[in-house]
C-alpha cells in the first residue's frame, strides 16, 4: 500500500514523502518575505508516478547514475545487469528502488523511516540487500536524508535522492539564473554515451567550474562548443568533491534571484551529480498542471562517482557481508545571496 507522509518543524517548513520509491513529493520552504513555496517538481497523485516512470524525488539504489554496458567484474565474475538505458543500466535498472514500495514508519512529526528488502538477484546484482532510509525535517530547515544498507552477499551500493529543485517555485522559470558554487576542483569527464572515462580532469576553464558562484546559464556560455555540454545537451556531470567526507564543509549552494531562497549541500559523499533537467521536454504535466520544460530544474545527487564498479582505482561501491553502508545528505534551506 501507498501512503503520504508529511514532515514539518516549528518555522513552517513542509516535506510530503510517498514510500512509493522513497519520493520527495513537495518541499515547501520560506522566501525572504515568510512566504512558503514548493521548491522541487513532482505529480499530484500516486496515478501519475506509477503511470509515468520518473525520478522525480526518488531514492535511487542500488546504484545510483549509470553503469557501462549493464556489466562490472566482482571477486572474477561478469555481473550482468538490467540494462535499460540503451546499452547501459542506470539508476539500478528497471527494477530500480524508485519503483518499489517502501515500508513505512513515521515515529513523529518531523521523522520518517523508510525500509525496503531487496531480493538475490534483482535488477541482476548480488545478494539480499536489507536498506533503510530516514528522513528528518529539523529545526533549522534541513531536509536530512541518512542511508544505511547490509547484504548477504558482497555486492554494489550507490545511493542518493534524485530531487528536482526549482527554487522560484514555479515551473515556468527556467534555472539558467540561479546561482550555484559548486566545492570542487575536478569532474568526471563522458564519453558519447554518458559513461563516465575514468579520467580527474580540472574544472578550471570549462563550464562546470562553480568555484566561484556563478548563474548556471552563463557559466554553460563560458564556450558554446564545450564537447562534454553537447554530450548531455546541458549539465549531466559528476563533480568531485574537495571536501573529503567532511559533512561540515558545504559541498554546494544554489541560490535563487526569484525568492531569494538558497540551498546549501552537505554530504560525506565524495562526488556529487549536477543535472540541469536537460531531458526534460514539456511532455509530462506535474502539480498546478505545470508542464516540465528543459532546464526548469536542477538536481544535485550525492554520491559514489558514476560507473564505480568499473573504476578500481575511485572509491569503492563494494558492499561485504557483515559491513554496514552508510551515506548522509543534507540539504539546509536558509534565504540570502550570501
Amino acid at each position: 500500500m501507498t501512503d503520504l507522509y508529511v514532515l514539518t518543524n516549528a518555522a513552517g517548513m513542509e516535506a510530503c514523502i510517498t514510500n512509493y520509491g522513497g519520493r520527495v513529493v513537495s518541499l515547501m520552504v520560506p522566501d525572504t518575505t515568510g512566504e512558503f513555496h514548493d521548491v522541487v517538481l513532482g505529480f499530484d497523485n500516486i496515478d501519475a508516478y506509477v503511470s509515468q516512470p520518473s525520478s522525480f524525488g526518488a531514492t535511487m539504489g542500488r546504484v545510483t547514475n549509470r553503469i557501462n554496458q549493464g556489466r562490472f567484474v566482482l571477486d572474477g565474475d561478469t555481473i550482468q545487469l538490467d540494462r535499460n538505458n540503451g546499452a547501459h543500466t542506470i539508476h539500478g535498472g528497471a527494477a530500480g528502488w524508485r519503483q518499489q514500495v517502501f515500508k513505512a514508519d513515521q515515529p513523529n512529526d518531523s521523522t520518517l523511516m523508510l525500509a525496503y528488502r531487496s531480493p538475490d538477484g534483482e535488477g541482476g546484482f548480488p545478494g539480499e540487500v536489507t536498506v533503510a532510509v530516514t528522513f528528518v525535517v529539523n529545526q533549522r530547515n534541513e531536509l536530512a536524508i541518512a542511508y544505511e544498507a547490509s547484504t548477504t552477499e558482497k555486492t554494489v551500493i550507490n545511493m542518493t535522492n534524485h530531487s528536482f529543485f526549482n527554487l522560484s517555485g514555479d515551473v515556468g522559470n527556467t534555472i539558467l539564473a540561479d546561482v550555484l558554487y559548486v566545492n570542487a576542483d575536478r569532474y568526471t569527464p563522458l564519453d558519447t554515451t554518458l559513461i563516465t572515462t575514468g579520467e580527474l580532469l580540472p574544472v578550471a576553464g570549462t563550464p562546470l567550474d562553480f568555484r566561484t558562484p556563478i548563474p548556471i546559464g552563463k557559466a554553460m556560455a563560458r564556450d558554446s562548443m564545450h564537447a562534454q555540454l553537447d554530450i548531455a545537451q546541458g549539465i549531466d556531470h559528476n563533480l568531485v568533491l574537495n571536501t573529503d567526507g567532511d559533512m561540515s564543509k558545504l559541498a554546494a549552494r544554489l541560490y535563487s534571484p526569484a525568492r531569494g531562497i538558497a540551498l546549501e549541500v552537505y554530504t560525506d559523499e565524495p562526488g556529487l551529480q549536477v543535472y540541469t533537467g536537460n531531458m526534460l521536454d514539456g511532455s509530462q504535466t506535474g502539480k498546478n498542471g505545470q508542464s516540465f520544460d528543459k532546464q526548469t530544474a536542477i538536481c544535485l545527487e550525492t554520491q559514489h562517482f558514476p560507473d564505480a564498479p568499473n573504476k578500481p582505482d575511485w572509491p569503492s561501491t563494494v558492499l561485504e557481508p557483515g559491513e554496514t553502508y552508510r551515506s548522509t545528505c543534507i540539504y539546509r534551506f536558509v534565504t540570502g545571496s550570501n
